[in-house]
């Protein structure tokens, strides 16, 4: 923890979009900011045309929230925003309500590292209303995009078969902050290290790397700077053999080997960057084996990304370790996620929760009522269907049946016996943290253990089978009954 505040040594507070500010205005000028309401984070498909989801960017939220405030630097800023006309934006009183403004929401999530579908909340926020809203923009970017990134990794490291794979994408990242949540969420979809020395640092992960075309271009010849660089690094020595001809590289690098043996060390492998990587992968092995270095490994880069490696390997590709950069920490075929943060419930003077529903035009994008919890059913150790219920209506029924929530007529019943948990786990109660977030190296497992929990239909790459996640019957027949009502068709 404490990565935020490490690299923009500043509160937080401002990360967010100016309208949820004004709504909090908004509801502070109305009396409204203590009215209790119940937001949740959802998307409606699984990116990249998958089969699941692997939730991801948990502890950055509790860090955001835990580090929630506005300092003096903040309200300076806000107090100089101007509406048309000039006047000042906010009035000076909203601006020491913030100041003094500390979060007391109660916040339920996905415990990361968790497979998770279309339509269930990963994030359940809780509480006075101008809390919940100003944590929407934030919470969207925290999740989103880790969230993304650790599900093409997993695609990713699934199409290499087992064979470890090194996010190499730093260079090519959108900024930064963007290079590190993506070098932690790669390592949380399945990624054995990254080339990411300050993501090493920061959270724990093992830090890989070699050489450059430079180095090899900088020498007069190929096997001088092979060389050069077998004498700096005798204990690390993978040498990038396509800067000229890979195949002539691939000899170089052998010869390097056999001295590299007589001095008492070895070498290590190579790495192809460029060209066929099938036929070049292959040629390469057999002059190793041939030559005496079964054991040196051969490492493949270049705009790698699952549908590239899984033709390879369909081709024959001898290939030991992938290094995937651009087209991993990029998220490059869908670069957004495509979550959202809607109201679902608001509590009345009373104490009751009223429930809302937001209409559309496109079922996929009527919102579902309630303060919902999601359940996940499983037997013999697999998955078999996800239930997003009501949690103050509970699961009344003996024989439990889930609603598809875009086809009505596409319902499941969840057979006897089944096991089941629920995946919305207590994160904080009134602003104070009730959850420890586990290790790195612990989320890591965990999303490896989901996966292998899933069908290996619905873990295709391509035209994967869907998984079965609905709503409880009675939850869908209130929506139904709140739709009907919200288009003036309920009798």
């Amino acid at each position: 923890m404490g990565e935020l505040t490490d690299i923009f040594g500043r509160s937080p507070a401002l990360l967010t979009d100016l309208y949820q500010l004004t709504m909090a205005y908004g509801y502070w000028k109305s009396g409204r900011q203590d009215v209790r309401a119940a937001f949740h984070v959802f998307f409606r498909r699984n990116p990249f045309g998958g089969g699941y989801t692997v939730a991801c960017g948990l502890e950055g939220l509790i860090e955001f929230i835990e580090q929630f405030r506005y300092s003096d630097d903040d309200l300076d800023f806000l107090a100089r925003q101007t509406a048309d006309g000039g006047r000042p934006l906010f009035e000076p009183d909203f601006l020491t309500y913030l100041r003094e403004l500390r979060l007391r929401v109660d916040v339920d999530a996905v415990v990361e590292g968790t497979a998770v579908f279309p339509h269930e909340p990963l994030v359940r926020v809780t509480g006075p209303v101008l809390h919940c809203q100003l944590l929407e923009t934030p919470l969207l970017n925290l999740i989103g995009f880790p969230t993304l990134v650790a599900t093409k990794a997993a695609r990713i490291c699934q199409a290499a078969r087992g064979k470890p794979v090194i996010e190499f994408g730093l260079r090519r990242a959108q900024g930064p902050d963007g290079g590190l949540t993506a070098s932690r969420a790669a390592y949380v979809g399945g990624c054995v290290g990254t080339s990411n020395a300050l993501a090493g640092k920061l959270f724990g992960i093992p830090v890989k790397g070699t050489h450059a075309h430079s180095w090899v271009m900088l020498f007069d010849d190929e096997r001088q700077a092979f060389e050069a660089y077998a004498d700096a690094m005798p204990d690390n020595c993978l040498l990038l053999v396509d800067t000229y001809n890979s195949l002539d590289g691939v000899r170089r690098a052998i010869e390097i080997g056999r001295r590299l043996r007589a001095g008492g060390h070895s070498l290590q492998g190579i790495r192809l960057d460029s060209g066929d990587l099938a036929y070049l992968s292959i040629e390469a092995r057999r002059l190793l084996d041939e030559a005496g270095f079964p054991e040196a490994i051969i490492v493949a880069s270049n705009e790698l990304d699952e549908h590239v490696i899984d033709s390879l390997y369909t081709q024959g590709a001898r290939i030991d370790v992938w290094g995937v950069g651009t087209r991993l920490v990029t998220a490059f075929d869908e670069p957004a996620l495509g979550a959202v943060y809607k109201l679902s419930a608001v509590q009345d003077a009373a104490g009751r929760w009223q429930y809302k529903v937001k209409l559309s035009e496109q079922t996929a994008k009527i919102t579902t009522p309630g303060v919902l919890q999601v359940r996940r059913y499983r037997r013999d150790g697999e998955f078999l269907a996800d239930m997003i219920y009501d949690e103050p209506m509970g699961i009344p029924d003996a024989e439990p049946l889930i609603v598809d929530p875009v086809d009505p007529m596409r319902r499941k019943p969840i057979p006897p016996g089944a096991s089941h948990e629920d995946l919305l786990a207590p994160v904080f109660r009134a602003g104070q943290r009730v959850y420890q977030p586990p290790p790195l190296a612990a989320v890591r497992q965990r999303a490896h253990q989901q996966l292998e929990a899933l069908h290996p239909a619905i873990r295709r790459l391509v035209n994967p089978h869907e998984y079965p996640c609905g709503l409880e019957k009675n939850l869908h027949e209130l929506k139904t009954r709140l739709i009907l009502q919200a288009r003036g068709l309920a009798r």
